[in-house]
């Protein structure tokens, strides 16, 4: 016979709800952390908050609590009872023969923590009767297809169950029949979980709320899904390679590193995922050859926000981006941020956020490579207009692909001159240009020739702000300067160009949609890029980041930096020397 539990008895049960309750927990990065919970005492006798009242909801709605970072379980469920033992072995056989005594075991699916050890011989006996065993599995997965569940101690899946309106079973050891949890301990539950847990922000140690620890775990699981998708890595130089694992972590796992074709095709078969691989050092044969194989290629590339330093130097990026349809520099074909922005609808929250963060990269000055900076000195006469034109890599692949009919800097920087003769025109060479490393340089007689004023060094924020307009080819400067409520001209077919946000010589004509800043800056900024922070090794927001860079310490060059830096400067020192 099966009955609800009474109120006597379940006072037996708070001191199991909380060694449990901290449902909240990160998952296991490899990075170290502070944990972001911990339990605190609590009065039983007090009134539920609306805190508690929503947050049920918002675990399952956002589906974290829990080992929320397993897999999806193997088994195809359709309506299954959730058998979830704790303790040893026997315990967890005995259970499973006290369930099957009142129902079918095609119908049951055991929950183990782990398919080793002393649960093999379980495992094999319930797959014997025609019941389902998973090991470690997403609890918010087994909970979809969940019609009850069956616990020996209150436990992850039994406190979701509860928050999920399932009926929860509690199998005691002297009780002869199992008794109904009653639906309302769970806001019980929330109490404890709300004011009986305190929760730590691991990035800046200090106290936050349970919804904001809500909000963080859904970050991180968005971000695990999407990296459970990647098998392999490749293209990755050796001095990035740790930084690229922690972008790709899924957990406690990350891809390997692979380097031939036949191995990265092969690690990618055998591990049933995609191939993540740099987008400018894809193997000549890789592209072909996993078409023919149908092996997915995930394109990779520096984020928009990322560092206070250039890749040129070998500083490894805090944010890159991930791409499964093209890339985001390629206008002949779509990409995920071109899907992004044409189909996402921004809701109240994100756009909220993006403005936020808006404020945040105006505040602070932040640009691709650089945060803060002195305000730049304009020599135009008052009010005459002043139009920023930024140099850009000559063999760059968003200049190549998105140039269009524009050759090179000083052909735009021509172009600019003849269209705008009464303007003061700036033009600020590319850094890694400068910087000795890359391909583009314009020999001064004719930078100096077509603009007013040369702007070398510094940082680019403050000079975006010094400026009335942005004529550009693809430079992220346009993206930046729209941010910064700057008027921008396109020259070539940017991300950010045809949405209604920029005056375009070669418009994107399948772009159709209509724009604010506030989602261009959401979709670019948040739902695109992975960030890690720098210090703690964790997947983070932009957010995060951004904070990151006022840390000087957090970038400072290693001796192997210092050698690319020197090198840069020999390279450039005998660019000029050869100069006519």
């Amino acid at each position: 016979m099966i009955r609800p539990v009474t109120s006597n008895e379940f006072s037996r049960f708070p001191d199991q709800y909380r060694i449990t309750m901290a449902l909240l927990r990160a998952p296991p990065f490899a990075a170290s952390a502070s944990s972001i919970s911990r339990l605190v005492p609590v009065s039983e006798n007090t009134v539920e908050s609306d805190d508690e009242r929503l947050i049920g909801r918002a675990l399952l709605k956002r589906r974290v609590g829990g080992r929320f970072w397993d897999p999806r379980p193997t088994p195809r469920l359709r309506s299954v009872s959730l058998i979830v033992p704790s303790g040893p072995p026997s315990a967890a056989r005995d259970l499973w023969r006290r369930v099957c005594e009142g129902a079918s075991a095609a119908n049951l699916l055991l929950v183990l923590p782990r398919l080793t050890d002393g649960f093999a011989a379980l495992a094999a006996e319930v797959t014997q009767t025609g019941g389902m065993v998973v090991g470690a599995a997403d609890p918010h997965a087994l909970l979809d297809e969940a019609r009850d569940i069956h616990v020996t101690a209150m436990s992850d899946l039994g406190l979701l169950g509860l928050f999920a309106g399932l009926p929860v079973w509690w199998h005691g050891v002297d009780s002869p029949s199992p008794t109904m949890i009653p639906h309302h301990e769970a806001a019980k539950a929330a109490v404890w979980l709300v004011r009986g847990t305190a929760y730590t922000d691991p990035f800046t140690n200090l106290p936050t709320s349970a919804s904001d620890t809500i909000a963080l775990l859904a970050d991180w699981r968005r971000m695990i899904t999407r990296n459970r998708e990647v098998a392999v890595c490749a293209g990755m130089s050796l001095w990035k390679r740790r930084r690229i694992a922690q972008f790709f972590t899924t957990g406690a796992d990350a891809p390997p590193f692979r380097r031939r074709t036949a191995e990265i095709l092969r690690t990618a078969r055998s591990r049933h995922g995609a191939v993540a691989v740099w987008s400018t050092r894809i193997p000549e044969t890789l592209v072909a050859t996993a078409e023919t194989a149908g092996v997915a290629l995930h394109r990779v590339e520096d984020g928009f926000i990322r560092s206070l330093g250039l890749g040129s130097d070998l500083l490894p990026p805090a944010s890159i981006i991930v791409d499964r349809q093209g890339i985001y520099f390629d206008p002949s074909r779509p990409s995920d941020l071109e899907t992004l922005l044409a189909t996402t609808t921004f809701d109240e929250a994100l756009r909220a956020r993006a403005k936020n963060l808006i404020d945040l990269v105006i505040r602070h000055g932040i640009s691709k490579y650089a945060a803060g900076g002195d305000a730049v000195a304009i020599h135009a006469q008052a009010g005459q207009r002043v139009i920023l034109v930024p140099g850009q890599v000559a063999d760059d692949l968003s200049v190549r692909l998105g140039g269009g009919l524009v050759r090179g800097n000083a052909d735009l920087l021509a172009r600019v001159r003849a269209a705008n003769p009464e303007a003061f025109i700036v033009y600020r060479p590319h850094p890694d240009v400068e910087a000795g490393h890359r391909p583009g340089a314009i020999p001064d007689p004719v930078a100096t020739g077509l603009a007013d004023q040369v702007s070398r060094g510094g940082a680019m924020a403050p000079l975006i702000v010094a400026v009335d307009e942005v004529h550009t080819l693809t430079s992220l400067a346009g993206f930046e300067a729209l941010l910064r409520g700057r008027r921008v001209v396109t020259y070539g077919q940017p991300f950010y160009a045809s949405w209604g946000l920029t005056q375009d010589h070669a418009p994107v004509t399948r772009r159709q949609r209509r724009l604010t800043v506030e989602e261009l800056a959401a979709a670019t900024l948040i739902l695109y890029p992975r960030y890690v922070d720098p210090r703690t090794g964790l997947l983070c927001g932009p957010e995060t980041l951004i904070a990151r860079l006022a840390d000087a310490a957090l970038w400072r060059p290693s001796r192997l930096m210092r050698l690319r830096q020197l090198q840069g400067r020999l390279k450039r020192f005998r660019r000029v020397s050869v100069s006519p």
